[in-house]
């Protein structure tokens, strides 16, 4: 009889085991499907559509002469937005406003400023005004000229500045010139998109200033798009990993470091679909492994170690 009790009572004590297990991969298996199918909605299918000249006639594109701004400026051409190229040297502007009047037969408009400075943006404010924009890429943006120590660095004072005037004040001028201008509130619609980068995503020792100002750009970013998303105004924070341009120095494309055309292509999919992301698919894999699956303490050493060496190699090409 006392047999029979325990018997009783441990498959009493099973069942609810059994129904709290089963819960527990049924949730699994659809948190599994929910992110199969947000991926193939993403990589896949896209949103390409989301931007045209529905949105507005005008795009923006602050440092349109070089890499991922110019082709930012190329693919929103060939979309048919009229486009207003901001960028340092006026020679340049010339020569890819040109090309987009010839390959796409657009409108376009330049102004010339060093966005290291901070007196240029009642100059691109007047620039802009009566324009109806439609989309907004904050593009531009400065690097360290090679890894180094914080307190190394050539004419520290003057290279904060620089920095911080071009990659973090930048987006927050042009934003709020495109705010107050433009009727993004009166007709409910608009994009902006901020490029971060993959290193705003942690720190990267021997460019933390750099990475710094690109952990800024992502966290105004995903505040600014909370903020404005019942407006029906879409704000973007984009975090590339490396890409084949002038300022990673990286000549020859492979698959996770593509061309700036490439990348472009695959970031304008993820508009509407994803407030922060990393653009490229690959790029999406190496962020979550990054900041999901290895520890953080690791990725830090790991560009720490990285960059050590690249500093090394660059001072003794320049002995």
């Amino acid at each position: 009889m006392k047999w029979m009790n325990v018997e009783e009572t441990l498959r009493g004590a099973e069942e609810p085991l059994f129904w709290v297990g089963a819960f527990t991969v049924a949730s699994l298996a659809l948190w599994l499907v929910y992110r199969l199918l947000s991926g193939f909605r993403i990589w896949v299918l896209g949103n390409g559509k989301l931007l045209s000249p529905k949105l507005g006639k005008w795009a923006v594109v602050t440092g349109a002469t070089d890499g991922i701004g110019k082709s930012y400026a190329e693919e929103l051409a060939r979309r048919g937005f009229a486009m207003m190229l901001i960028s340092r040297s006026q020679e340049k502007l010339d020569d890819v406003a040109r090309m987009l009047q010839v390959l796409y037969n657009v409108e376009t408009k330049t102004i010339a400023v060093d966005f290291g400075k901070s007196d240029i943006y009642c100059r691109i404010e007047a620039a802009l005004a009566g324009l109806e924009v439609g989309v907004l890429v904050n593009n531009v943006g400065v690097s360290y000229s090679y890894p180094e120590y914080y307190l190394h660095i050539p004419d520290l004072e003057n290279f904060i500045s620089n920095m911080i005037n071009v990659n973090m004040t930048s987006v927050c001028q042009v934003c709020n010139s495109v705010f107050f201008f433009f009727p993004f509130f009166c007709r409910s619609k608009g994009v902006i998109l901020n490029i971060s980068s993959a290193s705003g995503m942690y720190p990267v020792p021997l460019l933390t200033v750099y990475s710094a100002t690109k952990a800024f750009v992502d966290f105004f970013s995903r505040g600014l798009q909370e903020e404005y998303r019942r407006q029906g105004i879409i704000i973007q924070s984009v975090l590339p990993f490396f890409v084949a341009t002038k300022m990673t120095r990286i000549r020859k494309p492979t698959l996770d470091k593509p061309t700036p055309d490439r990348y472009v292509a695959a970031e304008l999919s993820t508009v509407g679909l994803q407030s922060q992301t990393n653009g490229y698919f690959p790029h999406a894999i190496m962020g979550w492994v990054t900041t999901k699956l290895v520890p953080s303490s690791i990725v830090i050493f790991l560009g720490a170690r990285m960059n050590r060496l690249q500093r090394t190699g660059y001072l003794q090409r320049r002995r």
